[in-house]
């Protein structure tokens, strides 16, 4: 028996008396599974004498996963378990580990449903009502971690709303004594609140972090470009999602590395012969929901083309957002996003429009808040010409409006966002 299915095996040891994965284990074989199989029968079918009494004594919750690249699916899991996941990584990550050590206390500014989420969790442990709009101490998680975003749309802060974060970043900043702090972010975020501090005067009284992670979605390259340009720290890179933890991290020059403890992981052709992989994940890290061969609804690309999970090169967007050109093949996010930073690195955010088999529109924002110019614009029509087979117009927009989930989708198809609903 080699590695893999030894590996396999030892999963399957520990999901034996769970409903959901009896017909397989005597059937002798464990389909892929998917998120409507999941939600067929739950809680029920996840039930086990164990799992009830961990519910009954608050050893394990229920709880929603973001549903930003699928619909929200409910999830058992223990208290933090995601936290626990990304404390665990910060703490041993060779570029900001340090940090950890130090006693950095962590500054979250990603979508307004995380710090609505803590809200809740801290009104319940007092048995209030979550207010309309929680104080610095309700947005409190723990000890090490406050959340600072109030607004769904980040494009959309004020002045007022710009201000507040600075003063309360600050107020974290000035409590280690070396003046240090840990800033975890979504990119898009991070990038909103560090053009609005440029654009208004407040970027001298931004308090720097010593080391900043980013972990809830896809950045692309021209972000984290203009992000590594304002900031003379380490930004870090994790993978993952609510209901697995983080898989990937990367290191400091973007290379990824695994983190697959208690994990197993198998990468599928999206399409036969195609070099974008589903993402298949086997994880018994979460006692109470062990999952076997899940499929994630990520894809990845390798760095030779090969299905070996250790040479994943990037995570290259979500299979429910893959592009499917008329002409054939597959056109991921990464895809487009290449094209978009080697035409021009002034756009920010984008969206794209098919309008039929082969005409698109893209819609940006730039970072300058100015249309690109000519010569760029040019080569940007043509890569994507080259790469998909559609004459793309270009349409220069002062605003793109996120999502619901707090997250944005580069592609719209049919008139509707391919966003359901990132980590």
């Amino acid at each position: 028996m080699d590695a893999h299915r030894q590996t396999l095996a030892a999963m399957i040891d520990q999901v034996s008396d769970i409903p959901i994965y009896r017909r397989s284990i005597e059937a002798g074989s464990f389909p892929i599974l998917e998120k409507p199989e999941i939600a067929r029968g739950f809680p029920d079918n996840w039930m086990t004498p164990r799992l009830a009494e961990a519910l009954k004594a608050g050893k394990a919750e229920l709880v929603l996963s973001t549903g930003t690249n699928h619909a929200r699916m409910q999830i058992i899991r223990p208290p933090f378990f995601l936290l626990s996941s990304y404390y665990r990584l910060w703490s041993e990550h060779p570029d900001v580990a340090i940090t950890w050590r130090e006693g950095c206390q962590r500054v979250s500014i990603t979508t307004v449903l995380a710090t609505e989420h803590v809200a809740r969790v801290n009104a319940r442990r007092r048995g209030a009502e979550a207010p309309a709009i929680p104080t610095l101490e309700e947005r409190r998680l723990d000890p090490r971690t406050l959340y600072v975003n109030l607004r769904l749309d980040p494009a959309l802060w004020d002045r007022a709303d710009v201000a507040r974060m600075i003063d309360e970043m600050t107020v974290v900043q000035e409590a280690h004594p070396r003046g240090w702090y840990h800033l975890d972010c979504d990119s898009y975020h991070l990038a909103h609140l560090a053009r609005k501090a440029l654009a208004w005067g407040a970027w001298e009284r931004f308090p720097r972090p010593a080391s900043i992670i980013h972990a809830y979605e896809y950045t692309p390259r021209n972000v984290r470009r203009f992000l590594e340009q304002r900031f003379d720290c380490p930004i870090i890179d994790l993978f993952g999602s609510t209901e697995l933890g983080y898989l990937y991290y990367s290191d400091r020059h973007g290379r990824y590395w695994p983190y697959l403890d208690r994990m197993h992981l198998e990468l599928i052709p999206v399409e036969e012969g195609s070099t974008i992989y589903s993402l298949i994940v086997s994880s018994v890290r979460n006692p109470y929901m062990p999952l076997i061969r899940y499929r994630s609804g990520d894809c990845a690309e390798t760095v030779d083309g090969s299905p070996d999970p250790l040479r994943i090169r990037r995570f290259c967007g979500r299979e429910r957002e893959l592009l499917r050109p008329g002409r054939g093949g597959l056109i991921s996010q990464a895809h487009l996003d290449d094209w978009i930073a080697a035409a021009t690195p002034s756009i920010f955010v984008y969206q794209l429009h098919p309008e039929g088999l082969d005409r698109a529109r893209l819609e940006y924002t730039t970072f300058d808040d100015r249309p690109v110019d000519e010569v760029a614009a040019r080569e940007l029509r043509q890569r994507i010409l080259e790469g998909t087979g559609l004459d793309c117009a270009l349409e220069h927009r002062a605003h793109i409006a996120i999502g619901k989930s707090g997250k944005y989708a580069w592609l719209r198809q049919g008139g509707e966002t391919a966003e359901r609903g990132g980590l």
